[in-house]
């Protein structure tokens, strides 16, 4: 898959008021500073696209945008469109208590009833150990039957040895609880590792829809 465009279309504090549309939606989301907006930037070749910041806790809406791709199997010329969803960081310990119940309650109302969803793509920092956090939303996903992939980010930060390492220490734990896993990707919005492969995860989905039409 290739992306060709990419726009931002609107920022929702509320789920009812998220673009109506017939769209697949693909939703990223993940722990405060996950490196969430630069993968974005990264995966559309759009710098910019999803606001970045040193300071955690930066989105506090979903921000929606609207992809226009091309098929590495399609005729030339021939374009899909699908949105792109920033969702907010979950478990920002310096958020008030107020406005980490408010994020939540969005992010759950999101996740939950919001019909164009297709699957959610949770961000995990790849130079931590399993994040208690992190194996919690997971866990919610599961329990709710919300569609998700995993996104291992920041492997530029650490050699392949201690990636791997990492990552199978969450698989481990997640055969604990779970029969079969998530796909899972490991990325780095520095290098463009992983951005084919995620890519054409969505890209397979988005022509299954379209076989099931």
């Amino acid at each position: 898959m290739q992306i060709t465009k990419s726009e931002y279309i609107i920022s929702s504090a509320d789920v009812e008021k998220c673009p109506q549309h017939q769209l697949p939606e693909y939703a990223f989301i993940g722990r405060s500073n996950v490196g969430k907006s630069s993968l974005i930037n990264m995966l559309t070749h759009h710098a910019g696209l999803a606001k970045t910041s040193q300071k955690p806790g930066k989105t506090l809406t979903i921000n929606s945008f609207l992809i226009t791709s091309q098929s590495g199997h399609s005729p030339k010329n021939v374009s899909e469109q699908w949105h792109l969803v920033d969702l907010p960081g979950y478990g920002y310990a310096r958020a008030g208590m107020v406005q980490r119940d408010a994020l939540k309650t969005m992010i759950e109302r999101y996740c939950l009833y919001r019909p164009q969803l297709i699957s959610l793509f949770v961000l995990v920092d790849s130079r931590h150990e399993p994040q208690k956090i992190d194996l919690e939303f997971m866990e919610w996903c599961g329990e709710n039957e919300v569609p998700f992939a995993i996104i291992f980010t920041k492997a530029d930060k650490l050699g392949s040895g201690r990636i791997k390492m990492n990552v199978n220490a969450y698989k481990q734990v997640l055969m604990e609880t779970w029969e079969e896993l998530p796909p899972i990707f490991v990325t780095s919005a520095e290098d463009g590792t992983g951005a084919e492969e995620v890519l054409q995860y969505i890209e397979e989905i988005n022509t299954n829809l379209k076989d099931e039409l």
